[in-house]
């Protein structure tokens, strides 16, 4: 057993422990064709996410021929309906995620999902998937109120404290969460497999893996 530094490691939800991009394109691409525009490639989906669902549509609807404020509200409530009503059809945790959560939780590590996705979003797709009994903790990006989402540090403080306390690192895909990390003063490690909004060596993680059996031997080195 590798003796670890830490006595929580929080992770990011969507590009980090799930692949989600399936799920959330089909979400886009409806909100997209009640609007009549053309869809989004479902390849090209994963640099539109980060940030929430909001910021996603708000990239898909400029992509595709601007993005109006009147249009906006009512295309995200129905993206929000249809996401909630088919959040796990293709969503599935990437490889090595449940050997990975085993030998955290083995290490006596408590484990905790800090996401800008919806709290009750976080928590249906992780019951849907059979993952939430291994989290101590679900922080959802609307959990405490308007501006204390990621990149605010807000959320992992929250997460902390939840926690008792105790030495923390955060594992994330973009730069919101290495900006969270940077500014709740906690370690960060970035996964190059998801959905990174800049190259990941450039996303400013004291650490980047790529696959995630690189992660507990790259916690113990931090």
């Amino acid at each position: 057993m590798t003796k670890l530094p830490f006595d929580i490691v929080g992770f990011d939800l969507d590009g980090t422990l799930l692949d989600t991009h399936r799920d959330l394109g089909a979400a886009v691409n409806h909100a997209l064709a009640l609007a009549g525009r053309p869809p989004v490639p479902v390849a090209e989906v994963r640099g539109l996410i980060g940030g929430g669902a909001k910021k996603m549509l708000e990239r898909a609807l400029s992509l595709t021929g601007g993005c109006q404020e009147s249009e906006l509200k009512p295309l995200y409530h129905e993206l929000l309906r249809f996401y909630e009503a088919n959040i796990a059809v293709y969503t599935r945790p990437f490889p090595g995620t449940a050997a990975m959560l085993d030998a955290l939780a083995d290490n006596g590590v408590k484990l905790a999902v800090v996401t800008n996705k919806f709290e009750s979003f976080a928590c249906r797709v992780l019951d849907e998937l059979d993952l939430s009994g291994r989290f101590y903790t679900v922080i959802g990006g609307d959990t405490l109120g308007p501006g204390k989402a990621k990149p605010a540090r807000d959320q992992l403080d929250e997460m902390i404290a939840r926690a008792g306390g105790g030495r923390a690192a955060y594992v994330g895909d973009t730069s919101y969460d290495t900006l969270a990390a940077k500014a709740a003063g906690i370690p960060s490690v970035a996964v190059s497999f998801g959905f990174n909004d800049l190259p990941p060596e450039e996303l400013g993680a004291d650490a980047v893996i790529h696959h995630f059996d690189e992660l507990i031997p790259t916690l113990a080195r931090l």
